[in-house]
């Protein structure tokens, strides 16, 4: 094993390092943030995917870590500064889920009414500009 690998490392190092990932999450969870911000959606997706995968990697680092009172202190920090970063995110991809549900159900709307108004040939069931139109030969009731 090479001296880099974290099973090798002391208490104190393994801290050192779980905590330096912390903050590189913190950063990643302010970055994914300002892409919610700019609803750069397909962006967003991207680095939510590399999230998860930090997420999971940190999990792995820290079975069996205990943090000393300064490392508690300097997690509990770092966890909320990350959880307010995925709250905002969260209520702004709420917000833009809602949006796309009203866009999905507007166009199915217009398109249950075209189905509506159209006969299986494609033509209207109904040709107003004929349907009417005013012959000039017709008089209005009640005119002489």
């Amino acid at each position: 094993m090479s001296s880099s690998d974290p099973r090798e490392l002391s208490a104190a190092d393994k801290q050192t390092l779980v905590l330096k990932r912390y903050e590189a999450l913190r950063v990643l969870a302010d970055e994914m943030l300002e892409l919610a911000r700019a609803e750069t959606w397909n962006e967003l997706i991207q680095q939510q995917a590399r999230y998860v995968v930090e997420v999971e990697r940190l999990s792995r680092m820290e079975q069996d870590l205990t943090f000393d009172a300064m490392g508690r202190e300097r997690k509990a920090t770092l966890l909320e500064a990350i959880l307010e970063s995925e709250r905002e995110m969260r209520e702004r991809l709420v917000a833009r889920r809602d949006e796309l549900g009203e866009l999905i159900g507007s166009s199915q709307r217009k398109r249950d009414l075209s189905r509506a108004y159209r006969t299986g040939s494609g033509h209207n069931v109904v040709d107003a500009e004929h349907a009417f139109a005013v012959d000039p030969s017709r008089k209005s009731p009640g005119t002489p």
